[in-house]
């Protein structure tokens, strides 16, 4: 048998999953859960021996001689976590994550450096958000000098678990073009944004691998830590999001994924480089050769998540609360902002329930209106896509909300499109070992694979999953989606 393996590291887990490319068949799987560390400020960090120790954990998890099996390793991770590093490549500082909106005064301090939001976006493709990766280093130099004073390397979270693997420091165009670093179109880093933060900084940025290039191979050192073939192939990895596109077949044009996660995001893989001039969708780089323009959300599950843990129910019997009310919750809205939001960017946001009356409060609507948050968040960025030209034909639906029935179905009424539903569940695991596969017959001489034909062979669409949208309903919610844009519209300046 011969296998490849995707490592997917996110916020609140790692997994592993080895995959038999031959026979097509998923042969193990491990997961650990990772802690954060929240404050008040908006910080929420964690520390990369975290990450070790669950990357020791997983592979410890899966069966000693499956793992022996194993040809090539494609690595995933949370977008935009600086994990900060020394000569040495120990950790200066705690990695500030993601969903970590401590920075907003360093997206002014360099915004204003730049000359202005519209030269940064000029420059980078990208405006400064608390999310991207370049505040945070503002923000080490701002507040931990000495631990910048030892930063050498900087680092995104799956260049970190490449580091472990093949001891190189490394980087990519998808998830490097999540950091506010970095040339979207020009697919290079950029040295006027890391000038305006510090000279230093340019010298702290990874090498960028070309794509298909490999991170590497797997090391001694690493073979004998994690039980896995010592010089496998190590493919470059990418973001989650990257990583989730090729997991369910999102590498041509036309195709959204949206991934219901912590944090939501709706993507489409890009020809060429799509740039929103008001930076509501991100202009990424695929890491399969290509663009991948992005809306992301930091609260899509996490409303749920909370009412849920409220009210004292599981998954399943929350959704079928919520499906007990009307489309729309009979008028109740729930601002689901947590986390504070990066899309629309209010940092300082807060969650609120509104609209509420005597008559409509009950549990079936607020928890009808907490699974309709999460979909109104990505209505946004499909009517972004729309305005930058991207025709969807359809959506592919990934993440721990994707299992949800009621999800699927607002989603489908919410966009308008088919939703569409993969087999396989971890779509950003899947899609690192499918990279890696792809890595590895680029590697062994054949020519001929191609990231489109690995995906096209196998990412499996369950077709008796596949949700339609009806009339309907797509006009329910459209009127429910004017009752939501307004409490929006009239909440925000209380957040800005």
């Amino acid at each position: 048998m011969k296998t490849v393996c995707g490592i997917d590291f996110g916020t609140q887990s790692a997994k592993v999953v080895v995959y038999d490319y031959e026979g097509r068949k998923v042969e193990g799987e491990a997961q650990v859960p990772i802690e954060m560390i929240a404050g008040n400020d908006g910080t929420r960090e964690q520390k990369a021996q975290w990450y070790d120790e669950a990357l020791d954990a997983a592979f410890a998890g899966l069966d000693a001689g499956l793992k022996q099996t194993v040809r090539a390793v494609g690595v995933s991770g949370h977008q935009h976590s600086l994990v900060p590093l020394d000569a040495e490549g120990k950790a200066v500082y705690r990695v500030k994550l993601w969903c970590d909106t401590s920075t907003e005064a360093e997206c002014r301090e360099l915004t204003e450096a730049a000359g202005g939001e519209t030269r940064i976006i000029a420059e980078a493709g990208l405006p400064m958000r608390p999310g991207y990766t370049a505040p945070k280093v503002q923000w080490l130099k701002n507040h931990e000098p000495d631990a910048f004073a030892r930063l050498a390397h900087i680092l995104l979270s799956h260049d970190y678990i490449n580091y472990l693997l093949t001891g190189n420091y490394t980087a990519e165009a998808g998830d490097a073009s999540g950091t506010a670093l970095f040339d979207v179109r020009g697919r290079v880093w950029s040295s006027k944004i890391a000038a305006l933060i510090d000279d230093k900084v340019a010298r702290c940025l990874p090498r960028l691998l070309g794509d298909g290039e490999p991170a590497g191979k797997v090391s001694a050192a690493a073979a004998k830590r994690y039980g896995i073939p010592e010089g496998a192939v190590v493919s470059q990895g990418g973001g989650d999001n990257m990583m989730s596109a090729i997991g369910t077949g999102t590498v041509s044009d036309g195709f959204l994924t949206m991934s219901l996660g912590t944090s939501g995001t709706l993507f489409g893989f890009s020809a060429k480089p799509v740039i929103d001039p008001k930076g509501d969708l991100a202009a990424f780089c695929s890491s399969s050769g290509g663009w991948l323009p992005l809306l992301c959300t930091m609260n899509c599950t996490v409303a749920t998540e909370e009412f849920r843990a409220l009210f004292g129910l599981d998954v399943r019997a929350f959704d079928a609360e919520g499906a007990k009310a009307p489309i729309g919750a009979d008028g109740v809205v729930i601002l689901p902002f947590f986390n504070g939001e990066r899309t629309p960017n209010l940092p300082h946001g807060r969650a609120s329930v509104n609209g509420l009356t005597a008559a409509n409060f009950k549990r079936e609507n607020i928890a009808r209106a907490a699974l309709e948050s999460a979909i109104f968040g990505m209505r946004i960025g499909l009517q972004g896509f729309a305005g930058l030209g991207f025709k969807a034909k359809e959506i592919r639906i990934a993440g721990g909300g994707a299992k949800s029935k009621i999800w699927q179905s607002i989603a489908a009424n919410v966009t308008g499109l088919p939703v569409r539903v993969p087999r396989t569940g971890e779509a950003a695991a899947m899609g690192g070992a499918l990279q890696a596969l792809w890595c590895a017959e680029r590697s062994s001489g054949n020519t001929a694979a191609s990231i489109e034909s690995i995906v096209a062979e196998h990412v499996a669409l369950d077709d008796g999953a596949t949700v339609m949208p009806g009339e309907a309903s797509i006009r329910a919610y459209d009127a429910a989606y004017v009752v939501y844009t307004k409490y929006l519209d009239a909440l925000s300046p209380l957040y800005r």
